[in-house]
């Protein structure tokens, strides 16, 4: 996550930004070799082959297995809130907020819902009844869940952010494999029809370039750079109120073992 790493990606975005605006017949150029391969009569046959259905699901699975630990210690801390946390505070807060901010708010919320352009599939050039629109417009016919950018890409770029937390002599390879990830992901999603080149590409620049401001907000930054006992502070300020009103409420309504008819009175 150094200064290298984010002008490569800034490069990307410009070059394929440029590019595909001025030429967006580029992106259905690229779609159509998965158009043309046919399954069981449909076109884009990808989308219903096995091996890909299932390679999917397993990228899919790849980001939840790696932040569900880190969900945990954080839930264990809010409900004990004196118990130590299990895992680094700091790396909770980086893997959890940038899961929330790419994957979830920016991509989710922000643009796949608001952001009308249709799929490949759905679009007229490949025997859909929707309009094709460059990867700028957001005036498509799409009315929800639309094609820019790929949730399911951004997910698994998202693990640049793990990789990022990688022990020195293994974060190289940690960064391939979730390069690899992200990458095979994008493939998958175009071969099925549901994606264009251009909204894959924009999935995973716009999620590594959260990951790259969040990585530098909480790790680099000296104005905002945070501590493992920080995090661990702030939680326990958060946590202790609620978890002393609940132990405060279970105490009142059960009684020693020892405790005798009456004795409540």
């Amino acid at each position: 996550m150094n200064r290298t790493g984010l002008i490569v990606a800034l490069a990307i975005a410009a070059v394929v930004g440029v590019a595909f605006a001025l030429f967006p017949q580029l992106d259905l150029a690229l779609s159509q070799p998965f158009y043309d391969y046919v399954l069981l009569n449909y076109h884009f046959g990808w989308h219903i082959a096995q091996p890909v259905m299932l390679a999917r699901n397993i990228g899919l699975w790849i980001s939840t297995i790696l932040i569900a630990p880190f969900v945990a210690a954080l839930v264990i801390k809010l409900v004990f809130p004196r118990r130590r946390l299990l895992l680094s505070g700091r790396a909770i807060v980086f893997l959890i907020a940038t899961m929330a901010l790419g994957p979830g708010l920016l991509v989710n919320v922000a643009l796949k819902d608001h952001w009308g352009r249709p799929r490949p599939i759905d679009v007229t050039q490949f025997q859909g009844d929707q309009h094709f629109v460059p990867w700028w417009d957001p005036r498509g016919d799409c009315p929800s869940n639309c094609s820019f950018v790929s949730g399911d890409v951004s997910g698994a770029f998202w693990t640049l952010a793990p990789a990022a937390l990688a022990p020195p002599q293994w974060r190289a390879l940690a960064y391939a494999g979730a390069l690899a990830l992200g990458a095979g992901m994008a493939l998958l999603r175009m071969m099925a029809g549901a994606h264009f080149f251009t909204d894959v590409a924009f999935a995973g620049l716009f999620t590594f370039l959260i990951v790259w401001l969040v990585y530098a907000v909480i790790y680099r930054w000296p104005s905002t750079r945070l501590t493992d006992a920080a995090v661990e502070r702030v939680l326990e300020r958060i946590a202790t109120p609620g978890a002393d009103f609940l132990a405060g409420l279970f105490g009142r309504k059960t009684k020693s073992p020892g405790a005798r008819p009456g004795d409540d009175r």
